[in-house]
């Protein structure tokens, strides 16, 4: 596939996809005999886990350690394992922290649901404010 292909079935950009190659996370990609990147099923294999490390917050730097890490072999499974392992603990940590935040606003929400309930003439009134807050003419 070359790169426009590629950037298709990955869902990254060409851009990201130049980007990762030149900080080094992708290796040496193949060329035609223009010089066109062509990216094979392994190159597929290999974004994708990248994609995943990105979005799940993983750092360009700690993906290129990960990386350099990977080019030396089995050696260094185990550091390998130490830097996953240190990620997947940050990625909990902020998902626990983000699942406390979400409580904290659904209980806020509740908490407004029961004051609306108790008092539908300030449900009348909040929703010709929101009516008004965005745009809508309630005078006719």
């Amino acid at each position: 596939m070359n790169i426009r292909e590629f950037a298709e079935h990955t869902g990254l950009t060409a851009h990201t996809l130049r980007y990762y190659e030149r900080v080094g996370l992708m290796g040496d990609v193949g060329r035609d005999e223009n010089g066109h990147r062509i990216y094979g099923p392994q190159d597929s294999q290999w974004v994708n886990f990248l994609h995943h490390l990105r979005e799940t917050g993983m750092s360009i730097r700690e993906m290129q350690r990960y990386c350099t890490l990977r080019a030396q072999g089995d050696a260094t499974v185990a550091g390998r394992l130490a830097l996953l392992q240190r990620h997947t603990e940050q990625l909990a940590r902020h998902l626990r922290e983000q699942h406390d935040h979400l409580a904290r606003l659904r209980e806020t929400m509740a908490a407004y649901q029961t004051r609306l309930r108790a008092n539908p003439g300030v449900a009348r009134r909040e929703g010709e404010f929101a009516k008004k807050e965005r745009g809508f003419d309630t005078s006719a």
